[in-house]
């Protein structure tokens, strides 16, 4: 009955027997629940959790709360290992101003370059003070739009993920990746997908939350890719996926809708699996895998999918995930626009 309780109150404290808590574990565990119902009021008190029924639930307060927390650890870390040379915070509203010059017309962007509309404004009317200026003396900065990006974050979140301590560190990234581009990149688009046995979309305020499911075996990369596909058939611009795993893929679709798992895993689900990344990279869609594990079917299978889909695959330890997807996204981001400033030029 305890066990059941303290599962229930995870999400509410209030429905915890004390009593019990101290008849079968000490004082020690009445009081941690005192002090968890304190905390628990407090953050109801500051607007961060509110209750819905018997549970409470993060306010989105209390989501970007935690989006600037997780973000904030992992940026402290990259000034600890000396990573953070990339410039990670560069703001911008969507439009940055170019070295290319043009005579301005009606809905241009006004960045005005003050040394040549001067110039033709001297030019015109002679070197006599004041200045006169006309509408057909401005001068101004062409703009670059920044590439629109569109990610989808698959993580896997089979049973080993779980036993292997490597689904904490997936979690906290997804909802550090979901506030950088919230506050930084709010024209780019995030979805976040879950596979398991099945692959199926999170919602960002629901991150928070994701808990393992005993039951649950099989890791199902045909499905999340097949759903990635779709969510991100709705965008034009850059497309991507960032997987994180730690094992190949043991699980995929029957034709009936059903998931066959099995391990070691077999050739269908093998095949299966690397006919749905020719289907993405047949739709441009980039596939970057970031592993925790280097077993040799992972390693293999992430040699095959690259061939086919030329993405990048990394080797990270839990402890750094977060620093390297931040930097490798910040870095796609800056590697994009330096593309596009190339070809403007070039044009």
């Amino acid at each position: 009955r305890l066990e059941s309780q303290l599962e229930r109150g995870s999400f509410r404290p209030d429905d915890v027997d004390r009593s019990l808590a101290q008849q079968l574990l000490g004082p020690e565990a009445r009081q941690a629940l005192d002090q968890l119902r304190q905390v628990t009021d407090v953050l109801e008190k500051a607007g961060y959790v509110e209750r819905k029924g018997r549970r409470l639930e993060l306010t989105p307060r209390g989501m970007r709360r935690i989006g600037q927390s997780a973000l904030r650890d992992i940026f402290d870390q990259l000034k600890k290992t000396r990573m953070g040379q990339h410039n990670l915070w560069r703001g911008g509203i969507g439009t940055d101003a170019s070295d290319d010059l043009k005579v301005y017309e009606y809905g241009d962007p006004f960045l005005l370059d003050m040394k040549e509309t001067l110039f033709n404004s001297i030019v015109r009317e002679g070197p006599k003070v004041p200045v006169r200026m006309s509408a057909d003396d401005f001068i101004v900065h062409r703009t670059e739009h920044m590439t629109q990006a569109s990610t989808v974050l698959m993580i896997d979140m089979s049973r080993s993920m779980f036993l292997r301590g490597c689904f904490l560190a997936a979690k906290k990234v997804a909802i550090a990746l979901d506030s950088l581009i919230r506050s930084q990149y709010p024209r780019d688009s995030l979805y976040v997908v879950g596979f398991s046995n099945y692959a199926v979309e999170l919602k960002p305020h629901t991150l928070p939350q994701l808990a393992l499911n005993d039951y649950v075996y099989g890791t199902n990369m045909q499905h999340g890719f097949q759903l990635a596909r779709s969510l991100l058939a709705k965008h034009r611009g850059n497309r991507q996926v960032i997987m994180i795993t730690d094992g190949e893929p043991t699980a995929h679709l029957e034709d009936n809708g059903r998931a066959s798992f099995a391990y070691p895993p077999t050739y269908k689900t093998i095949q299966q699996t690397l006919s749905e990344v020719k289907r993405c990279t047949r739709d441009r869609i980039v596939i970057n895998t970031f592993m925790l594990e280097r077993g040799p079917y992972l390693t293999e299978f992430i040699n095959q999918m690259t061939r086919i889909n030329k993405g990048r695959a990394f080797f990270v330890s839990p402890d750094r995930l977060g620093e390297y997807i931040l930097i490798d996204y910040v870095s796609g981001k800056q590697r994009r626009r330096a593309s596009s400033r190339s070809r403007s030029r070039i044009a």
